[in-house]
């Protein structure tokens, strides 16, 4: 029984019927350490592609660069989600980028929220992250993390980095069933689609100035495009990795 009415559990069986048409396996868990894990643990195993696990409760999860991803049990969707690309090596590093594209555009077109990509995969509304991607690839099974804020206070958000949530957002609807069937969908669609260009063209970074803060120091300059191989250009140099910091329009 779960004690905040706000935050109804997921309905796993209405969600598993609606989604198996899409070729997506849905399972719930009331509680695990992370969704990557387990969903690596299961590639591993032999698992076919379209297996997707979502925790209700995530007590170990981690963000890209091995920062903390922590949600109050029920306020978000955290899941994973088995792939197996059909893309030569050299092109998977664009699977987590049009991972970000889908979920911005399933929040844009289900809850009404403005939410786009920042490079590489986070997922902005107002220059806030409500969204974040992480990637884990072994024998050719590429795992694709989602952590969505959807009903999380101000208070419960870190306050380490600018953070929001659906709720926060005036989001036309919470209902995280609605969500997931969203972004799952229209993440189904665009990994069809396998397009860069849609990619470069709803990256909110390109045109910004940015700071990329890499191991060994930083640089700043203007995000200028994403190269084919989903590296962000920045004054023409790529970067495949760093964390980017937006600072103010280019124009």
């Amino acid at each position: 029984m779960y004690g905040d009415l706000d935050r109804p559990p997921l309905r796993p069986l209405a969600l598993a019927r609606a989604l198996a048409p899409d070729g997506w396996r849905l399972e719930v868990l009331p509680e695990t350490g992370s969704t990557n894990a387990v969903v690596l643990e299961r590639a591993a195993r032999g698992e076919a592609a379209g297996l997707v696990v979502v925790a209700e409760s995530q007590t170990a999860g981690r963000g890209r660069l091995d920062r903390t991803w922590v949600s109050p049990p029920r306020a978000g969707l955290t899941f994973s989600v088995l792939l197996r690309p059909d893309l030569p090596p050299a092109r998977w590093g664009w699977v987590p980028l049009w991972g970000g594209l889908a979920v911005a555009r399933a929040l844009r077109e289900r809850t009404g929220v403005d939410a786009v990509v920042k490079w590489p995969n986070d997922v902005l509304v107002g220059g806030r992250k409500v969204c974040g991607l992480l990637a884990s690839a072994s024998d050719g099974a590429l795992v694709l993390g989602i952590g969505l804020n959807v009903t999380t206070r101000a208070d419960e958000l870190p306050q380490d980095r600018p953070a929001t949530s659906l709720l926060l957002e005036g989001a036309t609807t919470t209902d995280r069933d609605t969500v997931l069937r969203a972004v799952l969908r229209s993440l189904g669609a665009t990994l069809a689609a396998a397009d860069a260009d849609a990619y470069r063209a709803g990256c909110s970074t390109v045109g910004q100035r940015v700071r990329v803060e890499l191991p060994d120091g930083a640089v700043e300059g203007t995000a200028t495009g994403v190269d084919d191989d989903g590296r962000l250009l920045v004054e023409g140099v790529p970067y495949g990795a760093g964390d980017v910091v937006h600072l103010r329009s280019a124009s």
